[in-house]
């Protein structure tokens, strides 16, 4: 048991943040008490909504150096957006060995990075600074994820056999932030963006619990991407309208669609197959989470609009457009389903209670920036065989210098 509580600061104040923030309610062992975004009025709005939220007294500051500086800050939750991953990264482990103060852990949202070059770079940078690291991957932490892969490994695999396939898709409508948008900021399209995602689910499902994620081992990878609907001369136009010119999807799109089968092998031989799909095209009543996990003689399924309850609003119900129903909702009229509490179902919030008893404990997390570099690996090799239109044996040559064609500005759909 820890003397003190932790003190937790962001680096970013955007979406994913918020939705941090949101969910430090259900963290018992850390408060939010720090803020830094290029954007002060961004960061100052993130911290009044921690302290509305009461789950810390946060304030903005003016650099991460001066947020480190800080003695209540103890821990640092990366949320920034990926072509600043290395630059933020940098400046913490300068103030770290600089003196200027001291961090018992580093948490990172996905992708570590745009590609393994930067990937393994924000590992160096992690050991160097010698602190306990969190990979932030939410998913993994959904309720019904957990619950589910634990009954059917206890009752189904330990009775029937090992399940060998599982399926993860995340599809919506497209990001929030014009950055996601831009392959050379984000370091791909959709592939990038949720397929790190999509991976580790299906490699979780298919890892027995306890064991740890090198008992199953890539074998291959199989990847088609496909940009469906935005670049398409309307919806380019409306993303240059929405986002500004900088987002022009007539001469430098980016894929809305991606597709990769992923084959394994665990410690036995066993073939094992995962099956991931993504997507920006998904028109629906909001975001999409589903997955499978399927065995000799059973099966699990999960999918997020069924999680909650069901709103019916007639053509006369006509409102504001929003997201109170479901993050990336696209209607408000018709049959609508609700995520009674998004935060909790899409495992932010045991994601956070578990790196901060972690962090507590002074012990290294499993899902630490090694597991997300290997998720940047798996991503690249995806854009590899999507650019070759082939397989790819797992490790391939000349991963750690490959740059997708997507985030080039080269590719053409």
């Amino acid at each position: 048991m820890a003397s003190r509580r932790l003190g937790v600061g962001f680096v970013g104040s955007g979406f994913i943040a918020r939705f941090h923030i949101q969910s430090w309610q259900a963290v018992r062992d850390a408060d939010v008490l720090g803020v830094w975004s290029p954007d002060r009025s961004k960061a100052e709005s993130a911290a009044a909504l921690a302290r509305q939220c009461r789950v810390g007294e946060a304030r903005a500051y003016g650099s991460i150096t001066e947020m480190i500086a800080d003695p209540a800050i103890d821990c640092l939750w990366i949320c920034g957006p990926n072509h600043r991953r290395i630059e933020n990264m940098e400046e913490i482990v300068h103030a770290l060995k600089s003196g200027v103060g001291t961090l018992v852990g580093i948490a990172c949202e996905k992708p570590l990075a745009r590609n393994v070059a930067e990937a393994k770079r924000v590992v160096e940078l992690i050991e160097e600074a010698g602190v306990l690291h969190g990979y932030l991957e939410d998913q993994l932490f959904s309720p019904g994820l957990m619950r589910g892969r634990a009954l059917a490994w206890a009752r189904g695999a330990a009775i029937a056999g090992r399940p060998y396939l599982a399926r993860a898709a995340e599809e919506h409508s497209g990001p929030h932030a014009p950055w996601f948008w831009q392959g050379s900021q984000q370091g791909g399209g959709v592939l990038n963006d949720m397929m790190c995602h999509s991976v580790e689910v299906a490699r979780f499902l298919l890892t027995e619990p306890g064991a740890p994620r090198s008992s199953i081992t890539p074998v291959k990878v199989s990847c088609q991407i496909a940009s469906l609907k935005w670049s398409r001369p309307e919806y380019a136009d409306e993303l240059a309208r929405r986002f500004g010119p900088e987002i022009d999807y007539r001469r430098r799109p980016s894929e809305d669609f991606a597709r990769a089968t992923i084959e394994y092998r665990d410690a036995a031989g066993h073939t094992l197959i995962a099956e991931t799909t993504t997507s920006w095209a998904f028109v629906g009543a909001g975001l999409r989470l589903s997955s499978e996990l399927l065995g000799p003689e059973y099966s699990m399924q999960l999918n997020s609009l069924d999680a909650g309850g069901k709103l019916f609003f007639s053509r006369r119900v006509v409102g504001a457009e929003g997201e109170d129903l479901v993050e990336k909702q696209n209607a408000e009229q018709g049959v609508m389903p609700f995520v009674g509490n998004e935060a909790a179902e899409y495992g932010y919030e045991d994601e956070n209670r578990h790196f901060i008893r972690d962090f507590v404990d002074g012990r290294q997390p499993e899902l630490g920036f090694h597991a997300g570099l290997e998720v940047v690996e798996l991503l690249m090799t995806s854009y590899m065989s999507a650019e070759q239109e082939r397989a790819i044996a797992w490790k391939p040559e000349g991963l750690e210098g490959y740059v997708p064609p997507v985030a080039a500005g080269t590719w053409r759909p």
